[in-house]
């Protein structure tokens, strides 16, 4: 059990028993075979980051708004889909969305358009986040502390990597994959084919990653800050941010960072500088960027904020699934994973 210093106390308690819960969980799947991973609490606030477009973003010299979201649609009501259990992670391939099942270590392929299941593929231990590179797919096994590689046309795996201890978050820099170690406080740098290029040393229990079009941004949840990368594994610098920070999306000027707990999110400028702090329901999790809008997913609220960008105002609250989680933009509607209902909703 990890144990976090200079913390409030009553953060603390309350951020390591959810943890107990989700290892008890573990426990019970390792003992009696039924698909209930032990699932790091770090990890559980963690998110994919921003989807990607199809053909993927190939170099760093594209335009920020093409790294950083698809499309400029607003979002209609919430319709919800069935998923397997403890839906987690979620990314867009441009046409499909895939959800990472962290109760039965799996990821189900959507078709974006209806919510039909298209496949269902075998992964690691307890996967959590999942990226999309612009051909394949890229899932973090928290619990196997691996990464697998699926085919993005159809579903096949391709490869299983190992990485740092309990990979919570994964992200493709245009070029290549970088995935956060909640477990080993370190971030792994891989080629599209597999092959690790670096390992460089963050702060404690990184849970999420993103990427600015030329630098990486990892989300340190154990030191309530956030670190900027070179593309070579330099920290560039390191900017506080509010308590147990979670997940991160960039709307391609600014940084957005869900800070769970704090129940607010922090708008950094590139150069680090905090634009705002913004309230942003109960646990904030998952972030992500519709073109216009940032969207935070409140855990412990079962709801999901939407906020106006440009200056962070409120502009609705919706009632969703228990415990959302990660979520993605598909260009025309935001997709959030409902860890506690075992469902999806599009919104």
């Amino acid at each position: 059990m990890k144990t976090q210093t200079n913390a409030n106390p009553c953060t603390f308690h309350l951020f390591h028993y959810v943890i107990l819960v989700v290892l008890l969980l573990g426990l019970l799947a390792l003992t009696a075979d039924i698909a209930r991973p032990r699932q790091h609490v770090e990890a559980q606030m963690a998110l994919a980051p921003a989807s990607r477009p199809p053909i993927g973003v190939t170099s760093s010299s594209q335009n920020p708004e093409q790294i950083a979201t698809l499309h400029w649609y607003n979002a209609n009501l919430v319709t919800s889909f069935t998923a397997a259990t403890h839906p987690y992670g979620v990314a867009f391939d441009g046409s499909s969305i895939w959800v990472c099942n962290n109760g039965n270590n799996s990821v189900t392929k959507l078709k974006a358009s209806d919510g039909t299941v298209l496949s269902t593929t075998t992964v690691g231990t307890s996967p959590i986040a999942v990226a999309f590179d612009g051909a394949n797919l890229w899932v973090a096994n928290i619990n196997s502390n691996n990464v697998t590689k699926i085919q993005g046309s159809n579903g096949h795996v391709l490869g299983t990597f190992t990485v740092g201890t309990q990979p919570a978050a994964v992200a493709f820099d245009g070029s290549n994959i970088w995935v956060a170690n909640d477990g080993s406080a370190n971030v792994t740098k891989l080629s599209t084919s597999g092959t690790v290029l670096g390992t460089f040393a963050v702060g404690t229990f990184p849970a999420g990653v993103a990427f600015d079009g030329t630098n990486m941004w990892v989300v340190n949840n154990g030191s309530n800050n956030v670190m900027k990368l070179s593309p070579t594994g330099t920290i560039l610098g390191t900017f506080a941010v509010g308590t147990q920070p979670a997940g991160i999306a960039f709307d391609g000027t600014n940084m957005w960072v869900g800070n769970f707990g704090s129940n607010n999110v922090t708008k950094l400028s590139l150069s680090g500088a905090v634009l705002g702090t913004f309230a942003a329901g109960s646990g904030p999790t998952g972030v992500v960027y519709d073109g216009a809008n940032i969207w935070v997913t409140d855990f412990n609220g079962n709801t999901v904020t939407k906020l106006k960008a440009s200056s962070g105002a409120l502009l609705n609250t919706f009632s969703i699934g228990s415990t959302p989680a990660g979520a993605a933009f598909d260009g025309a509607n935001i997709w959030v994973a409902n860890f506690g209902s075992t469902t999806v909703s599009k919104l």
